[in-house]
């Protein structure tokens, strides 16, 4: 398995380890992460990983789903990326960013987190090395950072739930709709057992975190419990 972040490696560690049908069927677990495009593109191309956390349009770049037969399982909803201050509207203009401390996550395959905040430096012909980023490993320690201080504005999506720190009209749009990031396994059999057990330990996973965003998600398979009952032996 490859996902982007070593806290969510962590995080499903435990579910996949206590699976009755990962074990049956893999006997162990390795989990790979690491943020750099270019190692997710190398677990693509080479068909690496059987489970991995990517993008639509990087799976159709590489033809990993005709290639691999990488089938999404489950997968996060669209969302866009906003620039966050905590004291005032986000200016986007050059001037504007000079004399702020900037939060940015630290992993660069992040759209809204690390891409698009870059990218609209670059239209604003703003050089990054004279800005002033302080980077975080995870879109909740920004916010942190943000409601403690330490930062004055950082790029993330908006969560039902910023509304109690933060207010809305101290947000800026700076990109379109971004489309989330889906969970693929690669299935050269119509193996329906381990696809509804990863469906069902990544919701299990979603339902314990904090944000409402990873909450969302949207099904591939339709998972139900088989209507044969088994009776035991009778004497």
């Amino acid at each position: 398995m490859h996902v982007p972040i070593e806290r969510l490696a962590i995080d499903i560690k435990e579910g996949l380890c206590e699976s009755k049908v990962v074990a049956k069927q893999y006997g162990h677990v390795e989990i790979y992460w690491g943020g750099n495009l270019a190692e997710q593109i190398e677990f693509l191309a080479k068909g690496v990983a059987d489970v991995i956390l990517s993008k639509e349009n990087v799976m159709q770049a590489l033809m990993a789903e005709s290639t691999h037969n990488y089938r999404p399982i489950i997968g996060y909803q669209n969302y866009t990326a906003f620039f966050i201050s905590n004291k005032e509207k986000p200016k986007l203009n050059k001037a504007y960013f000079l004399d702020k401390r900037i939060g940015l996550l630290d992993y660069p395959t992040s759209r809204s987190g690390h891409i698009l905040p870059k990218q609209a430096f670059k239209q604003l012909d703003i050089d990054l090395d004279a800005l002033d980023i302080v980077y975080a490993s995870t879109h909740t320690s920004l916010r942190d950072k943000l409601a403690k201080g330490e930062v004055d504005i950082i790029s993330s999506y908006w969560r039902k739930d910023d509304q109690v720190r933060f207010s809305n009209n101290y947000i800026v749009p700076i990109g379109g709709e971004i489309v989330g990031s889906r969970w693929f396994l690669k299935m050269n059999d119509e193996n329906i057992d381990l696809a509804c057990e990863l469906q069902s330990v990544i919701s299990a996973l979603a339902r314990s975190q904090s944000s409402s965003y990873f909450k969302s998600l949207q099904q591939y398979w339709q998972c139900e419990k088989s209507p044969y009952h088994f009776l035991g032996e009778q004497v």
